[in-house]
């Protein structure tokens, strides 16, 4: 079965481009600072969810044996940069004084962004169960291998051990259940928006505006926390904090909508997952429902394919991916994450942040854009 990726164009390409290696040290070093605190909190984990866990993040294969396929530490890298545009971004400071509080900034910001991935991470051996997936980063998923009492099990210890990292960090009393606050109404979120998918897989019917919400719990609500967190570790006031949040909030969208068209035209090699994934299992993403409320003569031959109660075979696959592009699908959701990521760019400003640590946000942006993975 053969799907095209999704085309790029030339200004995708040259955006990517220059913003690759700026994003690449911006997450390389994001993981070098937080990595070791990660462990940490694994090392800690009784048998067996130590090793559910280690598997799932890529440290080791199912016999313990080193293995390199870790995450891209998006959201770490999402705090910490936060932390240091919060910081750099406060009027009045000098130069020196400046370096220093980002420092000390990024430093506060390091339990936050375990506790984000540790919340991350819950969330996807959690999903992978309920949506069936049976791959994750190009290997058999947890629960395939462990079974999906070990992989629950597993996610409960990683939500718990994030609410610890920030009750436990270090600041006022009011800082650290301000944070357990902003972490707990987030995981609410993500269970509302996961439970919207699940019900979505049995309705008729969705909207735009239903599957847009659902994106914006699911995936939006996680990368808001993580701009806000970091953005409060490096003092930022409310309304600033505000800002931050809904700049991760829109470029959590906007990655929804990416991981939604790779779950469609993606290519298996590079994301780790069969191509046309979420199409075989019928599932009502971004595009398609773009598609399918598109009153097109394509979105009811859509309608007819998704109406059958069971999974698309192969060659149905290709079909639907076909009118789903043909209905109007994958351009909108293209041009909706463009508009997403301008609206998150336009809330950083708001923000104003540091230079530096500005230029680091937008080049997250502009990766996570126009990912391909």
């Amino acid at each position: 079965m053969s799907i095209a990726p999704p085309a790029k164009t030339q200004s995708d390409a040259a955006a990517a481009e220059g913003a690759g290696p700026a994003a690449a040290q911006v997450l390389a070093e994001a993981q070098a600072m937080v990595e070791p605190a990660y462990r940490a909190v694994v090392t800690a984990l009784p048998e067996p969810l130590r090793q559910v866990t280690g598997y799932h993040v890529g440290w080791w294969d199912r016999a313990g044996r080193p293995a390199s396929g870790t995450g891209k530490a998006v959201r770490p890298a999402l705090v910490l940069a936060c932390a240091r545009a919060a910081a750099s971004g406060k009027p009045g400071a000098s130069a020196r004084a400046g370096d220093r509080e980002v420092s000390i900034a990024q430093a506060r910001a390091v339990p936050a962004a375990v506790a984000v991935e540790l919340v991350h991470d819950f969330s996807l051996l959690h999903d992978d169960v309920m949506d069936r997936d049976l791959t994750r980063r190009g290997r058999p998923a947890a629960w395939t291998v462990y079974g999906v009492s070990q992989a629950i099990l597993t996610g409960d210890a990683l939500l718990t051990a994030a609410m610890l990292q920030l009750a436990g960090a270090a600041g006022s009393g009011g800082a650290r259940s301000a944070g357990v606050g902003v972490l707990a109404s987030t995981v609410a979120a993500l269970c509302a928006g996961q439970a919207a998918d699940l019900t979505f897989e049995d309705q008729c019917d969705v909207t735009m505006a239903d599957c847009l919400a659902m994106a914006r719990d699911k995936t939006g609500a996680l990368l808001g926390a993580a701009a806000q967190l970091g953005a409060m570790a490096g003092g930022a006031d409310r309304g600033t904090a505000s800002c931050y949040r809904m700049f991760g909030r829109q470029l959590g969208i906007a990655f929804q909508l990416i991981d939604d068209l790779l779950g469609i035209w993606g290519d298996p090699a590079v994301t780790g997952k069969p191509s046309g994934a979420d199409l075989t299992i019928r599932k009502k993403s971004l595009p398609v429902v773009a598609a399918l409320t598109s009153g097109t003569a394509a979105a009811g031959q859509l309608r007819q394919l998704y109406q059958q109660g069971r999974d698309l075979a192969p060659e149905e696959v290709v079909v639907a991916a076909q009118l789903v592009e043909a209905a109007g699908g994958r351009s909108w959701a293209q041009a909706e994450a463009g508009r997403r990521t301008q609206s998150a760019l336009d809330a950083l400003n708001r923000a104003r942040p540091g230079p530096v640590a500005a230029a680091e946000l937008r080049a997250l942006a502009a990766l996570l854009a126009r990912r391909d993975r």
